[in-house]
């Protein structure tokens, strides 16, 4: 066998280029799959700890809440927003996006605040209106401006869930305020207090 000692420089050349292309290619695409602007990593971190307050609330309106349709609200928070906790969770890792598992201070401080309510029903409901129409207003902004396809289409398809939360919030809230029944309030003592001198 003849043996080229030219060519064993230019053979080596192309296997290191090869080499080099290669490392260029996968960086290339590492970067690429964790690749989330600041804005979409943004969402899906208030997203994410947005999600687990509403599935705490939820949980503390199912043994603090008065009224069966408190209690039927919270467990709907519950087993909605922990499916979409879920999808979120893994289109989070598939970005290389690093969520939080804990509350902030201020969704810790709601939590708190509530599970010190004396008029729980009311408090909660309110809350959950105020908490949706926000939910509804960033997620209808991030279905249209999310630069990232992937985050775009799951704000366009949570968008709906959180609409129906929302009027439900409503319906329930309304219903609450008409029962009039508000235990450990002054209105509440007032109204007793008058029901004890008409007799």
């Amino acid at each position: 066998m003849t043996r080229h000692p030219k060519l064993a420089p230019l053979a080596a050349a192309l296997l290191c280029l090869g080499f080099a292309g290669s490392g260029h290619a996968a960086a290339q695409q590492s970067s690429q799959g964790s690749s989330v602007s600041a804005a979409d990593r943004k969402f899906l971190t208030e997203a994410a700890i947005g999600g687990m307050e509403e599935v705490e609330l939820g949980k503390l309106a199912q043994t603090k809440g008065s009224t069966d349709d408190v209690k039927k609200f919270g467990q709907r928070m519950v087993d909605d927003h922990t499916k979409a906790n879920e999808k979120l969770k893994s289109l989070a890792s598939s970005k290389g996006v690093e969520l939080p598992t804990q509350l902030d201070k201020k969704a810790q401080a709601d939590v708190d605040r509530l599970t010190r309510a004396t008029s729980f029903d009311r408090q909660y409901m309110s809350m959950m209106v105020s908490d949706h129409r926000k939910d509804v207003g960033e997620f209808e902004k991030e279905s249209k401006s999310a630069q990232d396809p992937d985050v775009k289409s799951f704000a366009s398809n949570t968008l709906p869930t959180l609409k129906e939360h929302l009027k439900l919030a409503q319906q329930t809230q309304s219903a609450v305020y008409q029962t009039g029944r508000v235990p450990g309030t002054t209105e509440d003592t007032a109204k007793a207090k008058g029901t004890a001198a008409g007799k």
